[in-house]
């Protein structure tokens, strides 16, 4: 059984196949996002030019192999509602690249890794095929990068980044900006042992393209990814992860910005390293 089995969990398989959401009203004109858009938007998936949300992608087809006699699903209870307040443990004391390394070998630093991959994985970056085997060898565990890594080039394939409106390498057309970023809002540990972690982590994020007529135009979403953790090489890395949709608030009545406030945004406010 796969991650999608699970849950309710969305597993996209090999297939490429994304998730959408429709915008409403004139995206970059100034108009109010209305109250029940979430809702319309899951019957209206097929709709040309809707918001494309890039998650989990690739189906870990290998999972249930030997690395899953390290999974303690029966090692420790049912996960408890964590506390909301900062531990004020350091999460790393280093990055390798731009990415942080270096997760306390407990708990804590297992959901830090956690949230902090889960930016990656639904970055930008994870589209540039410069980039995105940088990003496998520094984020999944040793012996799960060579085949992740065809896996991913074939799932971001040249008319998948076209079909976003990107060239080859994943870069916007000229005078737009292509913008994909998560934020953590939240971790939950659902089984902890000594080589392996399995972590929720709730996002929401903004995935689009910034640009006058733009036919992608950047919208948010709210998802929860699941990781699975193995302790290797001194770090928490990836064995496979999932995602699935909310839990979302009810949409407020925000004033959308144009596009160039999106684009500077993201030109102008940086991230973050995230910490349990």
């Amino acid at each position: 059984m796969s991650l999608g089995d699970e849950q309710g969990y969305t597993d996209y398989g090999d297939t490429g196949h994304t998730r959408t959401r429709l915008p409403e009203g004139d995206p970059y004109g100034g108009a109010p996002r209305r109250g029940g858009r979430r809702s319309s938007s899951r019957s209206l998936v097929t709709v040309v030019g809707v918001v494309v949300l890039l998650i989990a992608a690739i189906a870990f087809a290998n999972r249930g192999d030997d690395a899953s006699s390290d999974t303690p699903t029966n090692k420790q209870p049912q996960a408890k509602a964590a506390p909301t307040a900062a531990t004020g443990t350091k999460p790393v004391q280093t990055q390798t690249g731009t990415i942080p390394s270096g997760f306390p070998h407990t708990q804590q630093g297992a959901e830090s890794a956690a949230a902090n991959y889960s930016v990656v994985l639904v970055s930008a970056d994870i589209l540039k095929s410069v980039r995105r085997g940088e990003i496998v060898t520094q984020v999944f565990a040793a012996d799960r990068q060579a085949s992740l890594t065809d896996k991913f080039n074939k799932a971001y394939s040249k008319q998948f980044l076209s079909n976003l409106g990107l060239d080859a390498n994943g870069n916007a057309a000229a005078g737009h900006t292509y913008v994909s970023r998560t934020a953590p809002l939240g971790t939950r540990t659902t089984s902890y042992a000594d080589a392996a972690a399995t972590v929720e982590v709730w996002c929401t994020g903004v995935f689009g393209t910034a640009g006058a007529n733009s036919t992608n135009p950047v919208t948010s979403d709210w998802f929860t990814m699941t990781l699975q953790l193995r302790w290797s090489d001194g770090d928490w890395k990836v064995d496979s992860f999932s995602q699935k949709d909310g839990p979302a608030p009810v949409p407020g009545d925000d004033k959308a910005s144009n596009a160039d406030e999106m684009a500077k945004a993201v030109e102008e406010y940086g991230g973050f390293t995230y910490a349990r």
